[in-house]
């Protein structure tokens, strides 16, 4: 469907046209109740226009994944998510998602709390335990503070009760989408120093510890039966393999790599 139909067509509260009128009072409508299945057709008249939505400059590809059985709200939150430059792939059910191929990039998952079978809070708990590390936007209509604060203790970014704007989920998806993109980029960060450290040889690894430890070149030589010169080679050459320009930054890099700082 070409993009024009799909503005006209979607809906910002179920069984509203997604418009706005030229009056400096309007406000955005709100979601309503997501259990309608059907919406009503609209045509343009002189005093009502489609609204543009900007659309967001993406710092790099990003996509949102949707589980709901409910096919309206999949199509409805399909064509929100389109209409601001993301991209949205929808799923009826955890076990559809699961059998899917999910590129390697930052997103997000928006998850409706109650599903047929496993319930969205359950497969929040099953994704805590798989491979799958996406941040979890919930929505719902039947939602309590018990259950908010049970998704939130888990991760979850957003926990949103119907009726929320559109404005509320988008806020809440960027969020996630950002949350994903610092994990991605730790993650990468956290393989780069253990591949820095691999380089280390073993004596170079032993004064490492010590020196993170706050320990001066001196003791480190009689700990390690060296001579103090020999310290200060290795030390010169752990701060240039690990890439360190300052004993405070190689002391975060061991943190980063969970290495003791024992003093003893």
């Amino acid at each position: 469907m070409p993009p024009a139909q799909r503005a006209r067509g979607r809906r910002d509260q179920v069984g509203q046209p997604r418009l706005r009128r030229r009056s400096s009072d309007h406000q955005e409508a709100a979601y309503g109740s997501y259990n309608s299945k059907s919406g009503s057709s609209c045509s343009a008249t002189p005093s009502i226009e489609l609204v543009a939505f900007p659309m967001r400059a993406p710092q790099d590809q990003s996509v949102v994944f949707v589980i709901d059985d409910d096919p309206s709200i999949r199509s409805t939150l399909e064509d929100l998510l389109q209409s601001v430059g993301l991209e949205a792939r929808v799923f009826k059910s955890p076990q559809e998602f699961l059998k899917s191929a999910r590129p390697d990039v930052p997103g997000c998952l928006v998850l409706d709390v109650r599903l047929p079978g496993q319930s969205g809070l359950e497969f929040q708990r099953t994704l805590a335990g798989s491979d799958v590390d996406l941040p979890i936007v919930f929505i719902t209509g039947h939602g309590d503070i018990p259950m908010s604060v049970r998704a939130m203790k888990a991760g979850a970014v957003e926990f949103l009760t119907k009726p929320f704007h559109d404005q509320e989920l988008l806020d809440a998806i960027h969020a996630a989408i950002e949350r994903d993109r610092e994990r991605r980029a730790d993650t990468r960060l956290v393989a780069a120093l253990k591949a820095r450290f691999a380089a280390l040889t073993a004596r170079e690894r032993d004064v490492l510890t010590k020196v993170v430890s706050g320990r001066p070149n001196k003791q480190i030589a009689a700990d390690l039966a060296l001579s103090e010169a020999t310290v200060k080679l290795h030390r010169g050459q752990i701060m240039r393999k690990m890439r360190a320009a300052s004993l405070p930054e190689l002391v975060r890099m061991a943190d980063r790599l969970g290495i003791s700082r024992r003093t003893s």
